[in-house]
């Protein structure tokens, strides 16, 4: 246990254009989940969820050159809709970390005056100080990603 207390942990914050209601949906809901979910190298290709305490998910990212596969996938420990969900993330079999550790990931979302909403994301329990870097530059992109696809579900409605 005391590990895992000094272990890194990586904390991010953005504001997305949209109301938490849409990042809520696209967050909890597969089908737009696997719109946005990873960095642009290895996006999304399949994504399945369990969307309840106690239940799974399990998403597979693919490498957009070489077409390799890289899984990951966890247990959900708290669900608090709109503004709160809590899961645990493990990579499946060897990763640039080496060997998987659970981590666990926790994403708030306040509704902000002006129709925004601010997303404030954690990742706990990280291997080392590389595996944050590494994890903040693959999270960095994955929210690129994510507020690509929130602009473009506003053209869409318009």
């Amino acid at each position: 246990m005391a590990d895992q207390l000094s272990r890194p942990t990586l904390h991010m914050q953005r504001i997305f254009n949209a109301p938490r209601a849409l990042l809520w949906a696209a967050w909890t809901r597969p089908e737009m989940v696997v719109a946005w979910l990873g960095p642009v190298e290895w996006p999304a290709v399949s994504v399945v969820q369990d969307l309840r305490v106690g239940g799974a998910y399990r998403a597979c990212l693919k490498n957009a050159e070489d077409g390799r596969l890289l899984w990951q996938s966890g247990v959900y420990k708290e669900i608090e809709e709109p503004s709160r969900l809590s899961f645990t993330f493990q990579w499946e079999g060897s990763h640039e970390d080496g060997e998987p550790v659970v981590t666990l990931v926790t994403v708030t979302f306040e509704e902000l005056a002006d129709g925004r909403t601010r997303m404030d994301f954690t990742h706990a329990d990280l291997k080392s100080e590389e595996s944050v870097t590494g994890h903040r530059y693959g999270w960095e992109s994955t929210f690129g990603r994510l507020e690509s696809w929130i602009a473009r579900q506003g053209h869409q409605r318009e």
